[in-house]
């Protein structure tokens, strides 16, 4: 499979999930907090939230929790991005 990171081709196993493909390709953070701190996969299970990745335009998706798709595409988040909903809160 291959899905594209920050415009970079990348290349997975199908099934792979996404959170390992990304520690997989260069092990770097795959986002970074307000206060510029790099995150990446922790726990793999959902449960810390380090994960976070923006997923065909979707904020705020847990990398460790989705399987690598062919054509994904995937961008670091950086600093605070808003939950949804149509409000304002942000995480």
């Amino acid at each position: 499979m291959q899905f594209t990171l920050d415009g970079e081709t990348v290349t997975a196993r199908a099934g792979t999930p996404l959170a390992a493909a990304l520690l997989a390709h260069s092990g770097e953070a795959s986002r970074h907090t307000a206060s510029g701190a790099g995150r990446t996969a922790f726990c793999m299970m959902g449960v810390c939230f380090d994960c976070l990745v923006e997923v065909d335009g979707t904020p705020n998706t847990q990398a460790c929790m989705v399987s690598v798709r062919d054509g994904m595409v995937v961008n670091r988040q950086t600093g605070l991005r808003p939950l949804g909903g149509g409000n304002d809160v942000r995480v």
